[in-house]
This record gives C-alpha cells, structure tokens and sequence, in this order.
C-alpha cells in the first residue's frame, strides 16, 4: 500500500464546479428532505435564507452526491476526541485542498496578503450563520481576539497567532471584513491558518459565550453556581469554551458552531456520540445541493482497539482508520471484508516518526533533568533500541529504522539524519552510560544514580492511534534492561497523559512525531520545543511563546528558535526552505526526540457503497483530515448498507 500524493479521481475543476453551481442557483438551492419536512412544518427556514449569499461551492471529489443514512463509528473513552475533531469539525477561514497541495477560501469568501506577509485580510461570507441560526459575523471573531488577549482567560497564547514582535492585532473593518495584522513578517500565517489550530477564530460565538463572561453578564454568579464543575466565572467561561481540540469542547452540545454536523449528545455522556446535520451549513455541491448529504454520524464508546475491529467485522463501521488501520490487523480485516461490505483506502499518515520517545527536558527532579539533557545519555539510550526487532514483532516488518527526521519523500530529506545513533550496539551504549556517571549497578545489574539509588524512568504509555504504542514500550524496557537502565512503563489515557506531560511532570513517554512532509513548515514540534503539542520540553516551550513564562532555555535551544525565525520571519520559499534545513539539521544532531519507526502510509476501511472521500487521505501533524471534504461524502442509494 505505498503512498501515491494524487486523488483518486483527482478533485473536479473549482471553475467548472462554479459554473455548474450558477446554473443550479438560478433554479434554486435544494436541501436533504429532513430539513425540507421541517421547512414545510414552520420549524425551520427556507433553505435560501439559511445559506449565506454567496455558499462555498464544494469541488467535487468524485460525483454528485444524495441525501440520507448514518455514518457510523467507534470512539474511546478518555482522550479520544480528535476522533470527532479530524471528521467533522476541521471548518477553517481557509483550508488545504484534499490532495494537502494549495490553500483555497473556506469560511472566508476571499483573502488578501500584504507584500510582506505582515497583514492578513479576510473577507466573510455576508449572511452566514451558526448551528442555532443565529449570525457569523466579524465580531465573532473580535470576541475571540478579546479572550485571546485577555490573560484571565488565556493563559497561554497559541504560537499561531504570535509573532517575534508579540501577538496579532485583529481589527474590525466591517461586519464581514477583518484583519489580522503582525508585527513583523509572518510567511506561514496563512498555511497555519489552513491547518487544525487555525479553527480558534471561528469557534467563539460571541451570542453564546458572552453569557459567560462577567463583562457581559453582571449576573453571570448565578450560573457559576448552577454549574458544579465551575468556582468561578473564569473557570465557568472556560468550560463552555473550551478548546476544540480538548474534551470539552465536545462535552457541551449547546456551544453553536459551523461544523457540517452538531453534537446533539456529548462526548462521554452516554454510550453514544451522536451528530445531527446542522442546517444552516454554509456549503453546497455543484447542482445547488445544501451539504452535507449524510443525515447524521454517530460514534459507539467502546474499551478498546479490539471492540472496534469487531464492530467492523460486523459491518457496524462506515469509514474508519483511527485505531484499527495498524499492520498487525490488516490481514484479519482483508479475511472480512465480504462479511463486512467494506473495502481499503490508503492514509498518507507520514511522520517523522511514527514512534519517537519523547524524555521529558524539563525533569522536575534535578538529578534526572541532567542526566537526561547530556547528549551522551540520548545517544546510548538511542544505541539500546533495537528498532528492527520492534518492527518485526509489533508491525510485522513493516516500516524502517529512523531518527526524527523528515521521510524520504520530503523535499528536505537527508538520509544522514534519518539514520544517526540508529545502530543497535549495546558495546557502545554501555561506554556511554559509564561515561555520563551511571558506571555503578545494583545487585539486579541496573545502574545507579548519584543518590545511590536505582536510575528509573517511568514512561506513560496510552494505546492510541492504533499504533501499538503499549507492546513497543514494553519492548523497549526490555532492550533497556541490556544496558543497565531501568524503564518502567505506566499505561494511561491520552487525557490523563497530556495533562501529566503538559505540566512537565513526567519522566518520558511515547507519541508520533509530526513534520514528515511538508508540514515539518508549520508543525516542527519535534525539532523545536512548542506548546500544546508534544511535550519533551514544556517550560522552554512556553518560553519560547512568552519570555516572561516558562523556563529560559539553554542557548543551543535559543538557537532552534532562532533558526525557525527565519521559516516564518520572511514569504520567500528559498529562504524558508534554508532556514528549515537549519533547524531540523540541529535538532536532529541533538537527539531531542528519538524515533523508532517510519512508514509510507497506513490504511482505512469504508464501506462498499461509500462515495466522494480522498483516497488516498493524506494526514500528518496538525493536517486535521478528512475534515472540512466529509460533508460531501455520501451512500450510494441513501443509506448505509444493512
């Protein structure tokens, strides 16, 4: 299943599809007959006044879709909301193509760049709306900017919207026309607003949330003491807005947002996820047809990996890779495949590595903290991994040995940094340990601290992605044993793990790194310590964003924040493509993050009569896919198959 970067199908001319549109306006927009019914009982407007005045006409990706059926999916409890967010809710200012190769309007109508890529204007949809009717205005968008910015409720701005000359001044021009303007050249402004963190400006309803916030509300005390999860106002906002990217976002279905499909039952409460077609979606097809075509998407909380490998043998899955596209089942899910009515797509999920240990730099126990920031330490730790035998026994062989480095179909692929310290050599790991102070073991033969006591790392492990992560952790502790190191694994939830890792409490742990392709431009969180990411450094990461928070960081780590300057500081690609090749070459001499595994791609299943999605889907980093495309998706016959 190796990758190839071209559509099947590749996505229908926009020009083509505009004409078509116009002709299908002339006759009138069309509509799912849900919402016809509800039109013709009084409980809903016509669809003409729903839609903006000019909708986004959505580029085909294979045909004209039809109306109806439920698209249905597995969810894991604790963590797994990206399961929901990468489906439904990627719904930015402007979005990547579905081949991942141009930028084109989404939200906004149009867009217009300065010069020196200092200022951003974009122009809104007149007459949009949100879930519950209600308008999408420019001031929607000033109220994000006034929570942005206002420290009791942000406690740390998102890199996005920071430059090297502070955070973005976000004007009003008009009720559709707002401008995002910046200190300094910000040449990768407008790709990051394509990718999943852009979604912060549009996913603050100011009708909505201002109930919240006691410069609206003077009597916003009696909703803080209605809600017990809130002591505070503060605390009370942040619930109701809270992060799309996080769980609670989707643990309140009353929040309005511009998503092809509404939570009607949240994430958590019940043993099913439950997502209504919205509306008042903002999108058509090319004859005129208000999207989405599915009627709803619907996600069954399940306890594990393996409950939803059966559901898709039972046919009870639509479309899914998340958690069950891992080498391991491949075969058990081609033998069921008729039993199933599904077939396979390919998922462009290319990394720079798939499975990279991430020690935490920022240790809070000193004698930790400076083993694990000598470069000697990662380097032997790097030499006990013998990758090639994970590869074996986890994926079947599949995938190839690497460092944290960008994959060979990179544009700025170097075999050097994929392969350095790759080598299993236990001869060298050991001289290295010796070296770094840990030269004394204990009676079991592990080795010792300064303190005399065992030299113990623990590792939280969550089983996500469908990567394996828990079975290569153990591996690893294993390996470790070899050299004399003591790793101990903890299994937890992706919730429980970002909160621990995020706070810099943890001693390791085990993720996939982003920055493959060409997302190492906007998404370099593994050459470059950043926020609410990955956490192998949180405090210089929270430095990096705000000086005056974190921990200062070290001057050869100043000097990735520097290098990464030059990606965004200018709008010309040669430069940006230099200042790249700067950074990740220092990272990667460092040994920040040591990787294990690199794949081409993975895969998915969808059912037989399934139509209109990317395959293959290309996805990596913050390339929140399938999402904004699944609003066009579609059964063949209008429904599911039984």
């Amino acid at each position: 299943m190796g990758l190839n970067l071209k559509m099947r199908g590749l996505l229908g001319s926009t020009v083509a599809s505009l004409c078509m549109a116009t002709m299908a306006m002339a006759e009138g927009y069309k509509e799912a007959p849900m919402l016809a019914d509800m039109v013709s009982a009084g409980s809903l407007p016509p669809v003409e006044e729903r839609l903006p005045s000019e909708p986004l006409v959505l580029e085909t990706l294979d045909s004209i879709g039809e109306y109806g059926g439920t698209l249905r999916r597995a969810i894991l409890g604790g963590g797994d909301q990206h399961n929901i967010v990468r489906l439904i809710s990627n719904e930015n200012l402007v979005r990547w193509s579905a081949d991942w190769a141009t930028i084109h309007t989404n939200i906004a109508e149009s867009y217009e760049v300065s010069d020196d890529a200092t200022t951003f204007t974009f122009n809104l949809r007149e007459g949009m709306k949100w879930s519950d009717g209600a308008p999408f205005t420019a001031d929607d968008i000033m109220f994000w900017a006034e929570v942005f910015n206002d420290e009791r409720l942000t406690k740390s701005q998102h890199p996005n919207f920071v430059g090297p000359k502070g955070p973005v001044e976000v004007t009003k021009i008009d009720d559709t026309t707002v401008e995002f303007k910046f200190g300094a050249p910000n040449g990768l402004f407008l790709q990051n607003m394509a990718y999943g963190f852009g979604y912060y400006v549009v996913n603050y309803p100011a009708h909505y949330l201002k109930q919240f916030h006691a410069d609206y509300n003077s009597d916003v005390q009696a909703l803080v003491d209605a809600e017990p999860a809130a002591n505070d106002w503060v605390s009370l906002f942040n619930l109701k807005a809270g992060p799309m990217h996080t769980p609670l976002f989707w643990q309140n279905v009353d929040r309005p947002t511009l998503h092809p499909w509404h939570l009607s039952t949240a994430y958590g409460a019940s043993d099913r996820v439950v997502a209504e077609r919205n509306p008042y979606y903002f999108k058509v097809d090319g004859d005129g047809q208000q999207l989405p075509y599915i009627d709803r998407v619907t996600w069954d909380q399940v306890e594990d990996p393996e409950s939803i490998l059966l559901k898709a043998f039972n046919g009870e899955i639509d479309y899914m890779a998340r958690h069950i596209g891992r080498a391991s089942n491949l075969a058990a899910l081609t033998d069921n495949k008729d039993r199933g009515q599904y077939g396979f797509y390919q998922v462009g999920d290319i990394t720079a590595s798939q499975a990279a240990l991430m020690l935490n730099l920022n240790n809070p126990d000193p004698a930790k903290n400076a083993i694990v920031n000598n470069f000697d330490f990662r380097k032997a730790l790097s030499h006990a991994i013998d990758r090639q035998e994970i590869i074996d026994l986890v994926y079947l062989g599949v995938g190839r040995p690497v460092q944290t480095s960008p994959h060979p179909l990179s544009p700025v692929f170097n075999e050097e940094w994929s392969t350095q310290h790759t080598e299993y050599n236990t001869d060298m790991a050991n001289a290295l340990l010796d070296g770094v102070g840990l030269d004394k073991r204990d009676s079991d033969g592990f080795r010792l601290g300064a303190d005399g006591e065992r030299f113990t790392l623990v590792f939280l492990v969550a089983d996500v992605f469908g990567f394996q992560y828990p079975d290569v952790m153990e591996i690893i502790a294993e390996q470790a044993k070899e050299v004399g190191l003591d790793i101990q694994v903890r299994a937890t939830d992706r919730s429980r793990l970002q909160e621990v890792a995020g706070s810099a409490e943890h001693d390791g742990y085990i993720w996939n790194c982003p920055g493959g392709l060409v997302d190492a431009y906007s998404n370099p969180d593994c050459y470059l310590p950043r926020p609410n990411v990955v956490y192998w450094a949180p405090k210089w990461a929270a430095w990096g964003a705000d000086p005056s928070t974190g921990e200062e960081p070290p001057a050869h780590i100043k000097a990735l924040f520097e290098a990464y300057s030059g990606v965004t500081s200018t709008a010309d690609p040669v430069a940006q493509e230099a200042a790249l090749k700067s950074l990740i070459d220092q990272a990667t001499s460092q040994l920040l993050t040591i990787g294990i595994r690199q794949v081409d791609g993975a895969f998915g299943i969808a059912r037989n009569n399934l139509r209109n999605y990317p395959d293959p889907m290309p996805i990596a980093g913050q390339l929140w896919t399938p999402a904004p495309y699944t609003a066009q998706y579609y059964f063949e016959g209008g429904d599911n198959l039984k």
